[in-house]
């Protein structure tokens, strides 16, 4: 009885963390699609460091687009990326078409990094990409410039709220940490 009982002891915690390392590389599974309508695998950010941001034009946080580009700058050439999102969920600070997003961010603020479709990050029409974001760090968004930190592993390791800037101390030692590993 004990060795019965050992056993299923032992195949139910294989089990448990199966599930748990499935869950973890879920985050980075599935396609979406650029700011220009091409269909992205986000398997091709694996094992970089990956900061998630739903983003916006005409928001107090849109400065916010300065640092982000300077982090991408700074450590992309370490394996770290920022994916943009544009939502038009809070206040309807992204009012703009692809084209218009993409000449602001590249006018004004010299974006370079990963831009995305304009998606919904709340409610019934939530991008999977984003349900799967706050399946691992659950929880809505409260406003624009939310960002996930995303290790190397695929897992959510930390979130930031929108009024944490992106060059904020904990939101730069977050990525160090995770670029060390």
């Amino acid at each position: 009885m004990k060795s019965v009982l050992s056993v299923f002891t032992s195949l139910a915690l294989m089990a448990v963390f199966s599930v748990s390392a499935m869950a973890a590389d879920d985050v980075l599974k599935g396609d979406v699609k650029s700011l220009e309508g091409e269909k992205v695998d986000l398997a091709k950010y694996k094992g970089k460091v990956v900061l998630v941001v739903n983003v916006a034009s005409k928001c107090g946080n849109t400065p916010q687009y300065k640092q982000l580009e300077a982090l991408y700058e700074k450590y992309g050439k370490d394996g770290f990326v920022v994916l943009g999102f544009p939502c038009n969920q809070f206040g309807h600070q992204e009012p703009g078409t692809p084209t218009q997003i993409r000449e602001f961010c590249t006018e004004k603020y010299d974006v370079t990094f990963p831009m995305f479709e304009k998606i919904d990050v709340n409610g019934d029409n939530t991008a999977p990409f984003y349900s799967k974001l706050k399946s691992e760090s659950p929880g809505d968004i409260k406003w624009n410039f939310e960002k996930f930190l995303i290790g190397k592993n695929g897992e959510v390791v930390d979130r930031f709220s929108p009024k944490t800037k992106p060059d904020d101390k904990k939101v730069v030692s977050a990525i160090e940490t995770e670029l060390k590993k």
